[in-house]
């Protein structure tokens, strides 16, 4: 890593080091007020785990950055499994204190915060598919339950997160029912291969942004690790 690099690092890390802890709008930019978002505690985690694993595989000389990282590390990933998982619920949460389901908990064993044979994961995700998919299609999160979206109409489903459960059914096992969920989203690709943001499954039209980049970088991991062209963290 070169000097200028390394020192842009440091600085970002810098910043997530004082600013981890603190509400935001979650990775949905909602507009019902900052929170204390899970998927936004679980991805400083995986920010902190990166550059930890940078600095050992490549021997940066972070002494004075490496045992502080970690410990951050440690603490988040603790916080988010103590405050995180609803246990009446039995799953992870939107949001600390939270009873709303997000698909995008369903990120956390492709970023590698816990394995997907962890009980807590596989239970998120048999809650998603009880709670967020119609018609077989995965929702963000149900606006009406959580409060936080400030928008009124009906959501489609988004198409990123089936995409990320397919990647989820073929590390728990399930491979011959994520390869049918993709090959159910590429059908939905328009003639020159593009996908929006959302779909709507009653209408079968794509909705929101298009051609929406989300969707083809979801498109493409889960095509890798379907192939096995990919190994995700552990």
């Amino acid at each position: 890593m070169t000097d200028p690099n390394w020192a842009l690092m440091v600085a970002l890390m810098k910043f997530l080091e004082s600013h981890w802890h603190e509400p935001d709008e979650g990775i949905w930019e909602v507009r019902g007020g900052r929170k204390h978002f899970t998927h936004s505690k679980m991805m400083a985690w995986v920010a902190f785990d990166r550059a930890i694993k940078l600095v050992e595989d490549c021997g940066c000389a972070a002494a004075e950055h490496f045992a502080r990282w970690q410990k951050i590390r440690a603490q988040i990933h603790a916080e988010v499994c103590e405050r995180g998982y609803n246990t009446k619920k039995k799953a992870f949460t939107q949001s600390y204190g939270s009873d709303a389901l997000d698909a995008s908990l369903l990120t956390m064993p492709i970023g590698g915060f816990l394995p997907a044979s962890d009980e807590r994961v596989r239970n998120t995700v048999e809650a998603i598919e009880r709670e967020l998919m119609p018609d077989g299609l995965v929702l963000r999160y149900r606006p009406e339950q959580c409060g936080v979206d400030g928008l009124p109409g009906r959501e489609g489903v988004f198409l990123p997160c089936s995409f990320w459960l397919a990647m989820c059914w073929h590390m728990l096992g399930r491979k011959k029912e994520a390869r049918e969920l993709f090959e159910r989203l590429l059908g939905l690709c328009n003639d020159l291969g593009l996908l929006s943001e959302e779909y709507d499954p009653c209408n079968k039209r794509q909705l929101g942004n298009f051609p929406q980049a989300f969707s083809h970088v979801a498109l493409i991991a889960c095509a890798r690790l379907l192939s096995d062209e990919i190994t995700l963290p552990r």
